[in-house]
């Protein structure tokens, strides 16, 4: 199965802490609290206190407390989180761009670490290591067996501390041992290029403090070497989020000024927000516009957004926007739907809540959460389909998850058929003799959803989708 089903992260600092999570740092005044539950409060100190005096050993007070913590928080929703020292680290690298590690971007197959591509001027890249090469152990750890994050926790670590991976490379028929000093790592969140005469392809991999500022300096590149743009992809496929701020820019960089790009709802009268295309809801620093620099073209410029089913949160939220305002063609597979609001409240100077505290939604009023962005256009990940789409983890499938707030949700009879379907084709793959499957890099020409993104600007016929099935969370009918 893990031939089919990639994942894919920057070993750079490991996967991003808070994937899939749209956050806003900030720290809110708390208004007044409803009488705490004294009956209950007492009940969790008579059980700190028996575990304290009857457990079998001796047990820390403070792992206790923030064990407790950790568990009230988890019984929310699957993406509100207590963050102690280490993952509050964590999550505020995710977050930067900047992290300490080897600087090289992985995917794992059939239980193995795969290289997918070296951070330039990282490294890894002055240590020679190339597209394709295999990891087959970390230090004395052999990788077969271990899960990718695994995998990533053992080749991250303090700057200036050594790793000493092993490599196999195919093409050469040799396994050799490199060793490679940490350091910081900068990540580049935006990709681009002129992907031939008169268009454009622009990828963000996840919103980060830097994604703004990259994305201006790319699509400067772009229209610098091609005036003439004649239309523009906008690839945000296994994008999870990231910031917010950074969304509602990328937004602005095409849509009108004033335009809405997201609302918010929750308890809180702060969670209750319209953010528009304006600098006041997306600049992160005092000073001039970030998008100043961009080529006035880009408002007007055919634009198609590629997504599919690793698109999370703020790439659902600029997908959201832009076919709400008729401003591009969504193209691919229908999103992740996680549609919900994440604020991160530090509780120290070393530990943090990041808890749910509002829902998305688009301009015209749509509930992302559990829902997702359907494409205007359902396109394959092959020309031979999605056969194994169904399978794939949606926010619909996770427990506990936080519902759309338009009504309750029933299950959808047609997904379900398509996900045994799957299985069953799954089970049959899995008796044929191993295959080397080579899934084709984004923004290549092997790449099949961007040469249908392409037809669709050209004018030319594209190829749809013969497999997907949209998931629908049906409002449950009741009889009068």
């Amino acid at each position: 199965m893990g031939q089919k089903l990639k994942i894919t992260g920057w070993v750079a600092a490991g996967a991003v802490a808070g994937a899939l999570t749209t956050v806003s740092l900030q720290t809110v005044a708390r208004g007044a609290l409803a009488p705490l539950p004294l009956e209950e409060l007492q009940q969790l100190a008579a059980v700190f206190g028996m575990i304290k005096s009857d457990y079998v050993e001796p047990v820390d007070e403070k792992k206790l407390i923030s064990d407790a913590i950790s568990g009230m928080v988890a019984g929310l929703d699957p993406h509100s989180q207590y963050f102690d020292k280490k993952a509050f680290k964590e999550f505020r690298e995710g977050t930067t761009g900047r992290f300490v590690g080897v600087g090289i971007e992985i995917t794992q197959e059939d239980g193995l670490v795969k290289i997918v591509s070296p951070i330039e001027g990282s490294p890894a890249f002055r240590a020679g290591l190339k597209t394709g090469d295999l990891i087959t152990k970390i230090d004395d750890t052999a990788v077969k067996g271990l899960t990718l994050n695994e995998a990533v926790k053992r080749m991250r670590g303090e700057a200036g501390t050594k790793v000493l991976l092993t490599i196999f490379r195919k093409d050469e028929s040799r396994t050799f041992p490199v060793t490679i000093t940490r350091e910081e790592i900068r990540t580049q969140s935006v990709r681009g290029k002129v992907i031939e005469p008169g268009y454009g392809w622009i990828r963000i991999s996840q919103f980060q403090e830097r994604t703004v500022d990259d994305f201006v300096k790319k699509a400067e590149e772009i229209y610098k070497q091609e005036p003439n743009l004649k239309g523009l992809v906008l690839d945000l496929r296994n994008d999870p989020g990231g910031l917010l701020d950074a969304a509602v820019a990328v937004s602005a960089a095409f849509l009108p000024a004033q335009s809405t790009v997201v609302t918010t709802d929750g308890q809180l009268a702060e969670s209750k927000q319209v953010y528009k295309a304006i600098p006041e809801d997306y600049q992160r620093r005092a000073g001039s516009d970030p998008l100043r620099g961009l080529p006035a073209a880009l408002k007007t410029v055919p634009l198609v957004v590629l997504v599919n089913e690793g698109s999370a949160s703020a790439s659902e939220i600029v997908a959201g926007a832009l076919q709400d305002h008729k401003r591009a063609t969504v193209m691919g597979s229908q999103t992740f739907g996680k549609g919900s609001v994440q604020t991160v409240r530090p509780l120290g100077p070393d530990t943090g809540l990041k808890i749910t505290t509002a829902r998305y939604y688009t301009p015209s009023g749509a509930s992302i959460q559990a829902k997702g962005i359907v494409p205007n256009v359902l396109v394959d990940e092959s020309a031979e389909g999605s056969p194994y789409a169904a399978l794939r983890m949606r926010e619909a499938d996770l427990e506990k998850h936080l519902s759309s707030g338009q009504g309750p949700e029933v299950k959808d009879p047609e997904r379900e058929k398509a996900r045994d379907e799957a299985r069953k084709r799954l089970e049959e793959e899995a008796k044929k003799p191993p295959q080397d499957r080579k899934t084709p890099e984004f923004g290549t020409d092997k790449d099949f959803p961007l040469i249908q993104a392409l037809n669709q600007l050209k004018g030319q016929t594209v190829v749809v989708s013969k497999t997907q099935v949209i998931v629908e969370n049906k409002e449950e009918k009741k009889d009068n």
